[in-house]
């Protein structure tokens, strides 16, 4: 089961945060008489995303792609370890990433997940938002986010892998737009243009998008 998918950019800005299970808070980890939202605060998941981006943001190239759990999962797995209680079989129990130019992909898993297929997950992620936004950078992700919660509401549900096929994630994304068959404009199309009607304008703003070759 997926837990958590999150993107980050390398200045260590969430660019997405979607969590599809309660996650520990200060003392708890999931009780009946505890609500998810004095479970899932703010001030958790901040400190849990900030443990998460300094461990992929440490990591050298040469690394491989799977990461311990931070300090704020871990003690929790740790001491949930010798329970057989069904309550803590979606704990998470391992993180999975990738860095793309600009933006870390990272997936926060269960045992249960391989950790090659979500490598493989995370790489048809990237390619259906390429194929959406032609050419995807990081702007696009901000002001199409509406395009990238779609992308990921198809491809996982409640925690659940349920579609990995590149052209059927494109095509349901399309159609739930409203059956949009043209190619999406990027926002970096609308940027340069303007980029270009500037007096002395040489060189456009936006970066390259180079796909990471971890893995490969």
């Amino acid at each position: 089961m997926i837990n958590a998918v999150l993107v980050f950019n390398n200045s260590g800005q969430p660019r997405l945060t979607k969590f599809y299970t309660q996650l520990p808070g200060p003392h708890l980890f999931r009780f009946a008489d505890v609500s998810p939202k004095s479970l899932q605060d703010t001030t958790t998941q901040q400190s849990l995303l900030s443990q998460i981006f300094t461990l992929v943001s440490a990591r050298p190239a040469s690394a491989c792609n799977f990461l311990p759990l931070p300090p704020l999962l871990s003690q929790h797995s740790t001491s949930n370890s010798t329970s057989s209680s069904s309550d803590y079989s979606d704990a998470p129990t391992q993180i999975t990433y990738r860095h793309y130019a600009t933006l870390y992909f990272i997936l926060i898993s269960t045992s249960t997940e391989s950790p090659l297929a979500l490598l493989d997950l995370i790489q048809v992620f990237v390619e259906a938002l390429d194929r959406l936004f032609e050419n995807v950078c990081e702007l696009d992700l901000i002001f199409g986010f509406e395009t990238l919660h779609a992308v990921l509401g198809e491809m996982v549900v409640g925690g659940v892998v349920v579609e990995t096929g590149l052209e059927r994630i494109v095509e349901g994304v399309r159609a739930s737009e409203g059956g949009m068959k043209g190619k999406r404009r990027s926002v970096n199309e609308g940027a340069g243009m303007a980029a270009r009607m500037e007096v002395g304008a040489g060189v456009g703003w936006r970066g390259v998008w180079v796909r990471a070759q971890a893995g490969r």
